[in-house]
């Protein structure tokens, strides 16, 4: 997709938007820029929502409260590496995008802005970077005790590892289905489980075990700024088991 159609996409696209569902987003500006995340390598930022007084290059006679700002750049970097990349399902992804996170910001939401922390830090452990093991927590809720961040699911379980041992397995509930998963000899303070060909999922299935800790143990931790343990286990099919519905229990 050219710049000019890009363009002409972007304004046609933004148009279809009831005005009343643009939160005081009142147009949308497209740069030719390519804009790199500040901290993730090969990560692009493909827009943005600038709020406030508006200093126009193209003479705008009025300033407005505020304007999508989408970065072709970005777009055509990421097209050059996929070629089955959807210019437009992005392009409209991005622009609603920005436009919620304007409309959250407005009204002191920070739901979009943690779930954007999320996928940053979501990004870091695929990347095998160090990350914040409670990020998945900002993500989309799933239900009890499970959020979704980019197509991942995390279903977070506290466990007393005086009452657990690698003998037993803990049973968790995932879309509906007992599952067992084993107890890793490593529970660390937060331990991922990545459950191998759980089904036909875009993203992974992740079980999440918490480690219960006591008073003093608070106590230590919030005096001392320690970090909490991380473990990570994959967990091959046949490492894991269905046991059935999630109502189906046996007597």
């Amino acid at each position: 997709m050219t710049f000019e159609e890009f363009e002409s996409e972007a304004h046609r696209l933004f148009a279809t938007i009831p005005p009343e569902f643009r939160g005081g987003v009142e147009t949308v500006r497209v740069s030719g820029r390519t804009v790199l995340h500040p901290e993730l390598p090969d990560v692009y930022t493909m827009g943005e929502c600038a709020t406030g007084e508006l200093d126009y290059e193209d003479g705008v006679p009025e300033p407005t409260r505020s304007e999508v700002r989408l970065f072709y750049g970005s777009f055509r970097a990421l097209a050059e590496q996929d070629e089955d990349f959807d210019w437009q399902g992005e392009l409209w992804e991005t622009l609603t995008h920005e436009i919620r996170h304007h409309r959250e910001s407005a009204a002191g939401e920070d739901a979009l802005e943690d779930y954007d922390d999320a996928s940053d830090e979501n990004f870091k452990r695929r990347d095998g970077l160090s990350f914040d093991p409670f990020f998945y927590r900002g993500g989309e809720p799933a239900g009890e005790g499970v959020w979704e961040v980019d197509d991942d699911v995390f279903v977070e379980m506290i466990v007393d590892e005086r009452r657990v041992s690698p003998e037993q397995d803990i049973e968790v509930i995932i879309d509906g289905e007992r599952i067992g998963v084993p107890v890793p000899d490593d529970l660390g303070d937060v331990c991922f489980l990545y459950l191998e060909g759980f089904g036909e999922t875009p993203g992974d299935v992740t079980v999440v075990l918490v480690r219960r800790i006591g008073f003093w143990e608070q106590l230590r931790t919030l005096f001392r700024r320690e970090e909490p343990i991380v473990a990570e286990w994959t967990l091959a099919e046949g490492d894991w088991v269905r046991r059935g519905p999630a109502g189906d229990r046996p007597d």
